[in-house]
């Protein structure tokens, strides 16, 4: 019995050109899809050569142009030995790209499932792939998620390589490092982490790739999943991790000192390490004027707290606190629920619950009709809710603007985790009034100050309070004045620009005789 820390057994290629196709032929007698091309002496009309590749997985002109062509005029020249035509064989794999020299069969059915075409030939124990990873893609298209009024419109797609050369198009430095690895036993998925040497901190490169070759599993298949699996608090509600489909955004963070995480099949990226305060950034903040960029932000700092409070709030004073709702008001709010039979808390509970349906329906439903009835359907079914006295018009407005308030916060990660903690506020105002909401406000700020990513204070630059950074939190200063990268992620190198930078203009005589 063979002990499971043991090196698993590979087979050997064989010296024998018939022994190695049937070995192949045996392993894909249920693929339909593995390709065979045999090339044989013209002298003597023995196989000489076995071309072997995915169809699907391949660049198809360039298996034709590079390695097809090319051989067949080596095979056909006069008769060589086999060290000869291995050599000749491995020259002309090299027009095609990338080779690498194989010795056992499961070698070369791993790197047929890369997208490389393998090369056997009679005679010869070794065997030779080239990179020909191709295949049809998704062209580069709009974001969907994150989209801008002002700025670059592209987005990541499912290739890894275009991902990274979405990247390295907008950061031409030779300080970037790409690191790769191959995660699932199953999937065989290439994972790719960049970052800038000298900025990124080195510590917290170390710690990600130490993560990334602790995953043990069959599949990768999305970027979500390498996320859930390395990231600090695994039962938080709150992410540690940002995702994003944007280049320009992700380079952005490279030159912060973030760390950009690339998964094969995912046009998602993940940052690391990030702070609360980055998920109300937008990329369309740099590309504006500075007071503009910080209006937006005011806006989304406030729908975030009536996103997070403001049904709790209505639910508590309504309830326990009516000596605090102004009196022409309170007659107004009594005059509305005189016929609603349900207390305010489940009443509330219903209509988010609603919301949260009709929004889920509207995004699995087809595009041509999803929103339409999304919209419609909201206002149809609070109208006649309203008309059959089973909710408040109030309700429905307090409701109605929440939702609408949490559509403002640009990461839809922390919009779900705000719908989600909003319906545990809405509880403990309904149960214990404003006492309850403060005490669950205390326990999230508890539980957001204990939180890190990667090291860094999830809080960061309130707390700890950095008072450099608060240059872009609430509000965005000016580009020619932010001088230094955030302390605290980007730990060397911090220095981004020199200082004194704001334009001036010229005295009102310059240039004038």
């Amino acid at each position: 019995m063979r002990n499971k820390h043991d090196k698993p057994q590979v087979t050997p290629i064989s010296s024998c050109l018939e022994d190695n196709l049937n070995q192949l032929q045996q392993a894909a007698k249920k693929r339909s899809d593995v390709t065979l091309r045999l090339f044989s002496d013209p002298q003597t009309d023995e196989k000489q050569l076995a071309l072997i590749y995915i169809d699907g997985l391949v660049d198809l002109s360039k298996v034709n142009e590079a390695l097809i062509q090319p051989l067949m005029r080596t095979i056909s020249s006069d008769h060589k030995d086999s060290a000869e035509r291995f050599v000749e064989v491995q020259n002309c794999a090299n027009a095609a790209g990338a080779t690498m020299i194989l010795e056992d069969m499961e070698s070369v059915w791993k790197r047929m499932l890369l997208g490389d075409t393998i090369l056997i030939l009679d005679n010869s124990r070794k065997a030779i792939s080239a990179s020909t990873f191709g295949g049809e893609f998704r062209s580069i298209q709009e974001p969907t998620t994150q989209n801008v009024i002002r700025g670059p419109k592209e987005a990541f797609t499912e290739s890894l390589g275009t991902n990274i050369s979405l990247i390295t198009r907008r950061l031409k430095s030779q300080h970037l490092r790409v690191e790769n690895r191959v995660i699932g036993t199953q999937t065989q998925t290439n994972v790719s982490l960049l970052y800038l040497e000298g900025i990124a901190d080195q510590g917290v490169v170390e710690e990600i790739l130490k993560r990334l070759d602790e995953i043990k599993t069959d599949s990768i298949l999305e970027s979500g999943y390498i996320e859930e699996l390395i990231t600090d608090a695994a039962l938080s509600p709150f992410p540690t991790i940002q995702n994003t489909e944007r280049p320009d955004m992700a380079t952005a963070g490279l030159l912060e000192g973030e760390v950009v995480i690339i998964v094969e099949g995912s046009p998602f990226v993940l940052l690391a390490p990030i702070t609360f305060f980055t998920f109300f950034d937008s990329s369309e903040d740099y590309y504006q004027r500075f007071y503009i960029a910080s209006f937006w932000r005011f806006l989304r700092y406030g729908a975030f707290f009536v996103s997070l409070l403001l049904p709790a709030l209505y639910i508590a004073v309504t309830t326990f606190h009516q000596e605090m709702i102004p009196t022409t008001l309170l007659v107004s709010l009594v005059a509305q629920r005189e016929g609603v039979p349900l207390p305010a808390l489940i009443e509330a509970l219903l209509m988010e619950i609603t919301f949260e349906v009709l929004r889920e329906a509207g995004i699995r439903m087809p595009k041509a009709i999803g929103a339409a009835i999304s919209i419609v359907g909201a206002l149809v079914l609070g109208q006649a809710a309203v008309q059959a006295g089973l909710i408040s018009a109030a309700m429905v407005i307090v409701v109605s603007f929440t939702a609408i308030s949490n559509f403002v916060i640009p990461s839809n990660n922390i919009s779900v985790t705000i719908g989600l903690i909003r319906f545990a506020l809405m509880i403990m105002g309904g149960t214990l009034g404003l006492y309850g909401v403060m005490a669950g406000l205390m326990l999230l700020s508890i539980h957001l100050a204990s939180l890190r990513s990667f090291g860094v204070p999830y809080l960061m630059p309130i707390a700890p309070l950095v008072w450099q950074n608060l240059k872009d939190v609430v509000v965005r200063v000016p580009l020619w004045s932010m001088n230094t990268r955030p302390d605290g992620i980007a730990n060397r190198n911090i220095i981004r620009q020199k200082k004194y930078l704001k334009p001036n203009p010229p005295e009102p005589n310059q240039g004038k005789e």
